[in-house]
């Protein structure tokens, strides 16, 4: 009786050793499932933060070139401004030249119309009319020539060759040491006369041109220079 006791104990030990074995296995093999799926929830909780702070930092960026562009935008504006600005100082300053400038003119137009009237008519001579330039020679000839190239008529020569004869005898060379007038036509200064031709010194075709040229510019005719040159002693 005490050895089938003994048989039954131990089976039932072993029943209850194997049993709580099972139970064991069941409870480390929940527990291992629990721990993978805490892990996973951390990798999940891992990848939704890098994800977080990917968004976050593609927002900062784009928030910063945003701001760049705005910023190029804006000093775009400013210099389209200034410029703009600049332009209407520049148009407003050119008006004004454009305007001092017609002034000018319109003043020197009247001078020239009080001057006009001031001297009479224009034609102080009363002597023979040459028939054509073979009447003279030299530079007087060369000057009645181009006198009459200028637009002048024969009638106008007279009075050129009083006035350039009392100026400077036709002399290309002729020079007044105290104002500093030169050749024939006596420019003050006589490189002036550069505007017609760089050998303004010694040629005095270049002279006579640019001589007419000062006197119809202010007198109109060489008549009204001399008119000019009778009143003043100058012209």
């Amino acid at each position: 009786m005490s050895r089938l006791m003994r048989r039954y104990g131990v089976r039932t030990l072993s029943v209850a050793l194997l049993s709580v074995g099972v139970a064991g296995g069941f409870y480390l093999g929940e527990d291992r499932k629990t721990q993978q799926l805490d892990v996973s929830s951390q990798q999940a909780l891992d990848v939704e933060n890098a994800e977080f702070r990917y968004q976050h930092e593609q927002y900062v960026a784009h928030a910063d070139d945003v701001a760049r562009q705005r910023a190029a935008q804006q000093e775009a504006a400013r210099k389209a401004a200034e410029a703009a600005r600049l332009d209407a100082e520049r148009a407003k300053a050119a008006a004004a030249a454009s305007r001092a400038k017609e002034r000018e003119k319109k003043a020197a137009a009247e001078a020239k119309a009080a001057a006009a009237k001031s001297a009479g008519t224009t034609t102080t001579y009363t002597g023979p009319i040459p028939s054509s330039c073979n009447s003279y020679s030299g530079n007087r000839k060369t000057g009645c020539a181009l006198m009459l190239d200028a637009g002048f008529k024969i009638d106008q020569m007279p009075c050129l060759d009083k006035l350039w004869t009392k100026e400077s005898h036709w002399n290309p060379k002729a020079t007044n040491p105290s104002s500093g007038a030169y050749g024939i036509a006596q420019a003050v200064p006589g490189s002036k006369m550069a505007s017609v031709a760089d050998d303004w010194k010694t040629n005095p075709a270049t002279q006579i041109k640019w001589g007419l040229g000062y006197i119809e510019g202010r007198y109109d005719t060489p008549c009204g220079a001399w008119s000019h040159s009778q009143s003043t002693g100058w012209y």
